[in-house]
């Protein structure tokens, strides 16, 4: 069921998402001090790519303070308007009873969206 799940999942915008995820993050890999950041626009990406069985975690390494000054910028430059794209969607795929399994997905790219520094994502291909 992942599988066709994740196969509905890019037929109907996910692969454009996870796309603009990348690009997004080639970007910021092309300036020296947007690695962090796109390590994170890489995460979100992977769990656009393949949400059905991808499980969000905290990280275990430890990362000390420095991910919540992290998170606070990654709000406001843009985190936030990521979330209110994936809470809306979810949202509006939570109405209609077939789409509350994608829309289960948007809410939890928008967990990940709004904070991603100290997470991880498992992907269970």
């Amino acid at each position: 069921m992942r599988i066709i799940g994740n196969l509905l999942w890019w037929l109907f915008g996910g692969l454009e998402a996870a796309i603009g995820y990348f690009t997004g993050s080639l970007a910021m890999v092309i300036t020296i001090i947007g690695i962090p950041v796109a390590l994170q626009t890489f995460k979100i990406g992977l769990l656009c790519l393949w949400p059905f069985g991808a499980e969000v975690k905290d990280t275990k390494s430890p990362t000390g303070c420095i991910r919540i000054p992290l998170n606070i910028l990654w709000i406001v430059f843009g985190g936030l308007w990521a979330w209110l794209m994936h809470v809306f969607f979810g949202a509006l795929l939570f109405i209609t009873i077939i789409g509350i399994p994608f829309a289960k997905q948007h809410f939890k790219m928008a967990g990940l969206s709004l904070a991603p520094f100290g997470k991880d994502v498992e992907l269970h291909i």
